[in-house]
């Protein structure tokens, strides 16, 4: 590799992708794009952009388990593109991971991701720089964030050595905040409660289209109450 190439590497990503790209370039390509992306999106600031206009990510994972840190794998990851309360037309992304084990036999049951189509699915690294592309800016919801930021902040430091620095929003927590008397919070209770057809369920890409109508409902309460930015949202939802 010429020294101007991992100049530019360094200057993308720091040390870890310029010397990793001695040894695998494609990889270590992949690693400055994450890298960049992260570093890039700590410098925006959107706490007054209305809601109305938010462009967010509402995304799902599946994985294997549910501790990233003792061996568990994200195996598939499902996200659609939205503006304000609108979904967007053809915007979406899905794609299988391979994983580095086999998938427990309950989770394939679950899921319906076998063994053999994960082993011919992209590595993560492939996928998480896939999906971040598709992400760009935009602010991510998701149901239950403990779970899915774990694992992705799990993987991005496995495969990049980064954590994640976009900004989330929990559909679970502002369903608590908007109404703290209800008895459940689970997705689906309240995919029931807000009359969302259920359909390809523990499927990512399923998953994630219904919890973006449930984002539409959930926004459409908050904005009533007179939260009409991301930093009202933000305070709402610390109170």
């Amino acid at each position: 590799m010429r020294m101007s190439n991992l100049w530019r590497l360094y200057k993308l990503g720091g040390i870890t992708p310029a010397v990793a790209s001695m040894f695998d370039p494609q990889s270590a390509q992949q690693m400055a794009f994450i890298r960049s992306v992260m570093k890039e999106q700590r410098k925006n600031s959107m706490y007054d952009i209305p809601l109305q206009k938010l462009e967010t990510v509402v995304f799902d994972l599946e994985t294997t388990g549910f501790s990233p840190y003792s061996g568990d794998e994200i195996i598939s990851i499902g996200a659609v593109g939205m503006a304000g309360d609108a979904m967007l037309a053809h915007e979406s992304y899905y794609s299988l991971v391979r994983p580095e084990k086999k998938i427990p036999d309950d989770v394939v049951r679950l899921t319906g991701i076998y063994n053999e189509e994960a082993e011919r699915a992209p590595e993560l690294i492939v996928v998480l720089k896939e999906f971040l592309e598709f992400v760009n800016h935009r602010v991510l919801v998701v149901h239950g964030s403990g779970h899915d930021k774990h694992f992705l902040n799990s993987a991005l430091w496995k495969t990049s050595k980064v954590n994640l620095s976009h900004r989330f929003i929990d559909c679970l927590i502002l369903a608590q905040r908007l109404e703290p008397k209800r008895g459940s919070y689970d997705l689906d209770t309240l995919l029931n409660d807000y009359g969302i057809e259920v359909n390809g369920r523990h499927h990512a890409l399923g998953d994630a289209g219904m919890t973006a109508q449930l984002w539409k409902c959930l926004l459409a309460e908050a904005m009533s109450r007179e939260v009409n930015t991301l930093g009202d949202l933000y305070d709402f939802l610390s109170r």
